[in-house]
Parts: C-alpha cells; sequence; structure tokens
C-alpha cells in the first residue's frame, strides 16, 4: 500500500500537547477562518452537498441542499435521507452495504415539494472510514429544465419526422389524381364526338361526378399539406376574439345543422398577443371539429376567454362523451386517434404551432361529462418585458 499523505495541518494537529496557549489560540483562530472559507464555497455552490452516514443521517448540509429538499437553513442536519426521499435507500441496495465498494453512484429520483423537480444524485464514499462509521458524500443536482429540454427536442424531432413522412405521402398521391384527371378529359372529349343518348348521358354523369371527387380529394391534400408543413409564424399584433368570431361565422352553418349552442363569454378589454391569423384560423378549426365530432346533435360548447399579468386563455368546453384517462396521455403522439377514419395529426399540429407561438395547449376530460381545451398565449407585452430582461 502507498504511504499515508498527511496535510501541513494534520503535522500541527499531531504536536497538540506541546503548543503553548499563544499557538494554541492561533490553531483555532485559523481552524475558524478555514471552515468559514470552505463554508462560503460550498454555499456558493448550486449543487447540493450532503455528508451522510451509513444509515443516512446527515451530518452536514449546503445551502443548496436545503433549497433543493426544501427544508430551511439547518434544517437538514440530524435528518434521516431516506425518510425525506422515500424509496432512495432501496434503489441504492448494494452501494450502502458495509463491504461494498462502489465508487460512485448515481440515481435520478423526483421531489414534488416545494415544487415538482427532477433531480440527480451522485454518492461517493469517503476514501477512509471514521470512527463513526462509513461516510459518503452527496451531490445534488436540479435536471429538472434539463431534461424538459431534452425531452422536448426528442419529442419536435420525432414530430418533424412524422410530418415529413406524411407530407411525403400526400405528395405522392397527388401524382395518381393528376392521372385520372387527365384520362377523365380525355374521355370526356371522346364522349362528346358519341351521339347523344341516354346512354352517353348516364356516362358523362359518371365522369362530372368522378371528377368533382378527384377535385374534392386534390383540395384534402392541399390543405393536409398547409396544415402540416413546419412555417414559422407571421407573427402580428392580433385580438384573439376577432379570429376566433370569424372562425364561428365561417362554421356556423355546420353547428346549426347539428343543433349545437354556442356560449361565448368573450371580454372587449382583452388584451393583443403576437400571433400568425391564418396558423390561429387552423388551431381553431381544428379543436371546433373535434368538439362537434364528440357530442351528439345538441349539444352546448362554452367558449371563455380570460387573462392574467402574463398571459392570455381561451378554454373551449364540450357536453361531449369525454376521454378515457388511458388516452388522455396519448393525445399528442402522431396517428393515435379515438375517433373512426381520424389520423390523429391534429392535435400534434396544433401543439406544435402553439409552441411557435411561445404558448401552450392543455386538456382536461371526464367520461361521460366533456372535454375543455384550454390555449395558453402569452401577452404582447409580457413578451416585450421578457425581451428586455
Amino acid at each position: 500500500m502507498p504511504p499515508k499523505k498527511h496535510s501541513s495541518l494534520d503535522r500541527v494537529l499531531g504536536r497538540l500537547d506541546t503548543l503553548d496557549p499563544v499557538n494554541l489560540t492561533n490553531l483555532v483562530q485559523r481552524l475558524a477562518r478555514e471552515r468559514e472559507l470552505f463554508e462560503d464555497i460550498f454555499n456558493t455552490l448550486q449543487e447540493g452537498v450532503l455528508v451522510i452516514t451509513l444509515d443516512g443521517e446527515i451530518e452536514y448540509a449546503n445551502l443548496a441542499a436545503h433549497r433543493l429538499i426544501g427544508l430551511g437553513e439547518d434544517g437538514l442536519v440530524g435528518e434521516t435521507l431516506w425518510r425525506l426521499v422515500p424509496g432512495l435507500r432501496a434503489s441504492l441496495g448494494i452501494a450502502l452495504e458495509d463491504d461494498a465498494a462502489l465508487p460512485v453512484v448515481t440515481r435520478e429520483f423526483e421531489l414534488a415539494y416545494p415544487e415538482p423537480r427532477t433531480v440527480q444524485l451522485y454518492m461517493v464514499p469517503f476514501a477512509e472510514q471514521h470512527a463513526g462509521g462509513r461516510r459518503f458524500a452527496v451531490i445534488l443536482s436540479d435536471i429538472t429544465r434539463t431534461k424538459q429540454n431534452t425531452e422536448e427536442r426528442i419529442e419536435n424531432e420525432r414530430t418533424s419526422s412524422v410530418l415529413l413522412l406524411a407530407a411525403g405521402v400526400a405528395h405522392e398521391l397527388g401524382n395518381p389524381l393528376n392521372s385520372l384527371t387527365i384520362h377523365l378529359q380525355l374521355i370526356n372529349r371522346k364522349l362528346k364526338k358519341l351521339k347523344a343518348s341516354k346512354e352517353t348521358e348516364s356516362v358523362a354523369e359518371s365522369i362530372r361526378i368522378c371528377e368533382g371527387e378527384v377535385k374534392r380529394l386534390d383540395g384534402i391534400i392541399t390543405n393536409f399539406l398547409e396544415a402540416i408543413r413546419p412555417q414559422p409564424p407571421d407573427l402580428r399584433e392580433t385580438q384573439l376574439t376577432e379570429v376566433l368570431t370569424e372562425v364561428l361565422a365561417f362554421q356556423q352553418s355546420e353547428l346549426a345543422d347539428r343543433g349545437i349552442r354556442v356560449e361565448a363569454e368573450t371580454r372587449e378589454d382583452l388584451p393583443v398577443v403576437m400571433a400568425d391569423r391564418n396558423q390561429l384560423k387552423q388551431i381553431f378549426f381544428n379543436i371546433l371539429k373535434n368538439a362537434v365530432e364528440a357530442m351528439q346533435p345538441g349539444g352546448r360548447l362554452r367558449i371563455k376567454a380570460r387573462t392574467d399579468d402574463d398571459m392570455v386563455y381561451l378554454a373551449f368546453g364540450d357536453s361531449g362523451a369525454g376521454i378515457k384517462q388511458e388516452d388522455l396521455t396519448r393525445l399528442f403522439q402522431p396517428y393515435h386517434t379515438t375517433k373512426p377514419g381520424g389520423h390523429g395529426l391534429g392535435l400534434m399540429v396544433v401543439q406544435r404551432i402553439m409552441r411557435e407561438h411561445g404558448g401552450q395547449i392543455g386538456i382536461e376530460s371526464k367520461e361521460g361529462v366533456g372535454t375543455v381545451v384550454t390555449l395558453q398565449f402569452p401577452r404582447k407585452d409580457r413578451r416585450v418585458r421578457m425581451l428586455r430582461n
């Protein structure tokens, strides 16, 4: 074994019995200064630092550790880490056995107090055992934002891949439709050269129907491509209720045919937001379409606008069948749909547009009661403040 290295402090402490009162006083003052220096260093760190025993008793905690775990200053010393973070002791397993020799242990766990967040733990055993038994240094890092950013980046990449694939498929469908249009035109020209009869009139009517259906499919593909193709929003000062009123007016006939009653509670003093009007219409059309399809004839759709210091909210509440709990977590996944014939891209596109506007979409639902979709947009004046900070 290599020889033990001793610090100058160790050598001084080894001669305590030989120190006179003056030198002893100087030593104590030196130790106090060094302790204060190390305390300042540890309390400056953003990571939480703990020293714990084998039983999980906390012997030291810096300020960051108190903040992460949610206890006031000096509230951690003497507490048991296993009690403060339930389940952590069991997850560490062999690392806490007396004869374990693992150099570093790392774990991720969730903390709910004082706010939900994800914490990464590094636990390193001290090189030497002290008289009180085995001890560990524990480093705690708040990785909530990092994890959220990573998950959002993965989700955005997955969404982009799906939309690119869908756009490619939609584009390829356009080729056979163009071919059908050309051949229908050729058939129609040849038909006009034939002698008129009931049979030729019947064939001509069939051709007109086919041409109409091809045109309708071409329009669907065009609208689909416009809907899913990622485009940066053209942000301008926008009053949300004005755009909503235009969409409701356009949808009035369909709503009336299905007997859907719309109750809108809006405010004239609603703050403006920075938004792309066309993309807003796309969002509203998607949400209204989902709400109408979820309700039986005679249903009720309630729309309510509100605001706070930072955000403007639009809530759409329908009286439909509601959504199963197991489906709620998958609503924004591509191709997940609960509707016959649905493609499962509508809400994913809405979520993408909301993110590009700096907003969010939230969904609450209860089976047999209905669904509430809430859109959250940053106020224009709040955006300006955020940019200036």
